[in-house]
């Protein structure tokens, strides 16, 4: 069963940083393109960052360009999504899932490419 588990969330001020997990099981993260999604109260999920399966090509959403960063452990099978500089408006539940199509060098931030989501693990940015 392909599964993956979200974990790092938290509370934290503006100006802030926060590292989040995305642990797999029941396959390898260099086999399939991964995804970092979000969903605000009363907002669509968009997607935030992914990173492709045979070349680990980053892509990022224009709202975290130069703040997030997507990277991957091969050896623990985890994906992270390292976010700094957070805002208000970074507040939101945090989803990774698993991309429906190979993503060999290219991924998409597209959520209807992607199954296999997780719970989600919550960002609180506020003073």
């Amino acid at each position: 069963q392909l599964q993956v588990v979200e974990s790092g969330g938290g509370l934290v001020q503006p100006g802030g940083s926060l590292r989040l997990s995305c642990a797999a099981s029941g396959f390898t993260v260099a086999h399939y393109g991964i995804g970092w999604f979000r969903q605000a109260p009363g907002k669509e999920r968009e997607g935030v960052a992914c990173i492709s399966s045979v070349d680990a090509n980053p892509d990022y959403a224009d709202s975290v360009k130069g703040r997030f960063t997507i990277s991957r452990d091969m050896a623990k099978n985890t994906v992270y999504l390292q976010m700094d500089n957070l805002k208000p408006s970074d507040t939101a539940v945090y989803y990774c899932a698993l991309g429906q199509s190979l993503m060999l060098t290219q991924c998409v931030l597209r959520p209807n490419e992607y199954n296999s989501w997780g719970q989600g693990t919550q960002v609180a940015v506020f003073s």
